[in-house]
């Protein structure tokens, strides 16, 4: 990937506000989401679009699964950065919240359009972030990325110290059994329904069974499998109308080919959930598709 200073990249993270005295007023039709169906982010993004039936209200733009550009960036999005950056040094990536009134972009920070979708313009769907969940849905947050993503990557790196790779799979399975636990009185990571914190981790677990199992052993996929409410409720929201047909299995494997140096082990072979019974391939079309 391209790489650039953190001082010389623009910041593209500017945000809805309540009302027109802001710079970006919540109206309705002005703004659109551009989102690839293999990134993690934009998946997320996606279901919580789904979820708060923004259909109507906030058109949705899908790009290739694979960035087609020599930096790693869409060749779609480069106009949009272009005009909201001169000269944007770094790659045009996916997610980004646009503008279509003004033609430049919103928001590329995934945690701020998600919380954007869900406070400005989320007024009629379920509540997401409930009173007195936002410290829960952050902890979640963080065992997704450190507990599930990061651990798990490091368990499956090429040429890691057996003790390290230990490590990093008994992190995993720690986050693991935190969720396995959570969900023995509930059929939700958090008490009162469906939240913010179930599209966290879903999207973690999905990238864990269709991203991660690649690069892990045998041993250790039969471990990660030994979490059955986990893997019941992973299944389970893949049925919801708001999450499986936005899963685009192609997608998501074509992504991580195209990205991936690290040697495939023989946990590739071992599918911890059989996704394609949920979803069909290719995903769901939401838009019109970027060039």
């Amino acid at each position: 990937m391209y790489a650039t200073s953190p001082h010389t990249v623009p910041s593209l993270r500017s945000r809805i506000g309540r009302d027109a005295h802001s710079g970006y007023p919540a109206v309705p039709h002005r703004y659109r989401l551009h989102l690839s169906p293999s990134c993690p982010d934009c998946l997320r993004i996606a279901v919580t679009h789904s979820l708060l039936g923004l259909q109507d209200v906030l058109p949705v733009t899908v790009l290739r699964p694979v960035p087609d550009a020599d930096d790693g960036g869409h060749l779609a999005l480069r106009p949009l950065y272009e005009s909201s950056a001169h000269q944007h040094p770094g790659p045009a990536a996916a997610p980004v919240l646009s503008d279509d009134w003004t033609g430049r972009i919103v928001s590329t920070h995934a945690p701020d359009i998600l919380q954007d979708l869900v406070r400005r313009f989320g007024s009629a769907g379920p509540d997401l972030h409930p009173a007195g969940s936002e410290e829960r849905i952050e902890a979640l947050g963080r065992l997704c990325d450190e507990g599930i993503h990061e651990a798990a990557q490091r368990a499956g790196r090429s040429g890691i110290d057996g003790a390290d790779r230990d490590a990093a799979l008994a992190a995993l399975l720690r986050a693991l059994g935190t969720l396995e636990e959570l969900l023995g009185s509930s059929d939700h990571v958090l008490d009162g329904g469906l939240s913010a914190a179930d599209v966290q981790v879903w999207v973690a677990l999905v990238q864990l069974d269709t991203v991660h199992r690649w690069h892990l052993d045998a041993a250790a996929v039969y471990r990660i499998t030994d979490h059955p409410r986990v893997w019941a409720y992973a299944r389970r929201l893949a049925a919801h109308p708001a999450f499986g047909p936005h899963l685009d299995l192609d997608a998501i494997v074509q992504r991580h080919h195209a990205r991936c140096r690290g040697e495939e082990a023989a946990g590739a072979a071992v599918r911890i959930v059989d996704w394609g019974t949920h979803v069909r391939q290719g995903g769901a079309v939401v838009g019109p598709s970027g060039s």
